[in-house]
């Protein structure tokens, strides 16, 4: 392929995913080879690969490798393929980049009723390719967006993980931070650790570090006192759903930081590209929200369990920021000021 990415490519012979497994860093770079779509259903369900646009990417790659294993015969081959990507689709419902990269691999078929089979894999082939390269010049240009609101020594707390593994280069939330630093400013930011999968400390401060970023990582209930003893200037996030009215699903804990920065002044900004806002949506409301395992809360991370067996947990994956708590939501095509309703709805005019 022409433009790839280390965290998600195919093999040598086009046949497999190769995956980076975000499971295991900081400490061990270790890489999975997918060939099956219970293999490929895993890795997202369990987040070997997770970031919504690099669920989308990994999404449009899988479809083309698990093309390659179905029938010849081309009314098979569609029925195959449907189910599939319905299949795919379950791994995890809140993130909409899965589904919009799913939709775009499903439509190439569609479109092209007439042909063969063995003319219509190809094509998958560049479908895949093309939401990888749109995603690279998407984080660009999101991060120099981002990076025109910063200052020299001005912070950035964030939330979660929206850096280059879970996108393809650059990042989305912490973006403007690479961007920043390859260009030789000097920027701090504040990591939030994101219990209770930790995704702030395992990723994002190892990200910004190997960035040469000045990053400090903090516990997710010391938000308030960084704030409050004006450390940083700016909260930058990530998203996995835009509703039509600016809504915005994240990471669990992402709208407690956000009702903190509205509370000290700190001006609130969600990174993301367009494929994550969905004007189908309306509201955050009309968010699905996945619930995940107790057992990441009682028992993952530690030796023994750190809560007593058979004490009810509440995990969800994610919660959704209210659009009058973001100062602005930075996309590829510029950043969009309230009322969203009217400036997210201009992006696809």
């Amino acid at each position: 392929m022409k433009n790839t990415v280390d965290h998600i490519r195919l093999s040598a012979d086009g046949k497999k995913l190769i995956i980076l497994d975000q499971r295991r860093l900081p400490l061990h770079r270790e890489y999975l080879v997918l060939s099956t779509a219970e293999s490929m259903y895993d890795a997202i369900k369990t987040l070997a690969v997770r970031g919504a646009p690099a669920i989308g990417i990994f999404a449009g790659f899988a479809m083309y490798v698990l093309s390659q294993q179905m029938s010849r015969v081309r009314g098979e081959f569609d029925a195959q393929f449907a189910r599939t990507a319905a299949y795919l689709n379950g791994s995890r419902p809140t993130a909409v980049n899965l589904s919009w990269a799913l939709g775009r691999m499903e439509r190439v078929v569609k479109d092209n009723a007439a042909l063969r089979v063995e003319e219509l894999i190809p094509l998958l082939a560049a479908q895949a390719q093309a939401i990888l390269d749109e995603d690279i010049a998407m984080c660009r240009a999101i991060s120099e967006y981002g990076l025109s609101l910063l200052k020299e020594g001005d912070a950035v707390l964030t939330h979660c993980n929206a850096g280059p593994i879970a996108t393809s280069r650059y990042g989305t939330a912490i973006g403007p931070l690479i961007l920043g630093a390859e260009q030789g400013r000097k920027m701090k930011a504040f990591a939030d650790e994101t219990r209770p999968l930790l995704q702030g400390a395992r990723l994002t401060s190892w990200e910004l570090h190997n960035a040469g970023v000045d990053v400090t990582l903090i516990c997710d209930n010391m938000a308030s006192i960084v704030m409050k003893q004006g450390w940083v200037q700016y909260c930058f996030v990530g998203c996995d759903r835009v509703a039509a009215n600016g809504d915005t699903a994240n990471k669990i804990g992402t709208s407690g930081v956000a009702v903190l920065a509205k509370h000290y002044g700190v001006p609130f900004y969600v990174l993301g590209p367009t494929s994550t806002i969905d004007l189908g949506c309306a509201t955050g409301d009309d968010i699905r929200i996945e619930l995940r395992d107790s057992d990441e809360i009682r028992e993952k991370w530690y030796s023994e369990a750190m809560a007593p067996e058979g004490v009810k947990c509440y995990n969800p994956a994610f919660d959704v920021t209210d659009h009058d708590l973001i100062a602005g939501i930075i996309t590829e095509k510029g950043i969009c000021r309230p009322p969203y309703t009217e400036s997210l709805k201009k992006l696809f005019e």
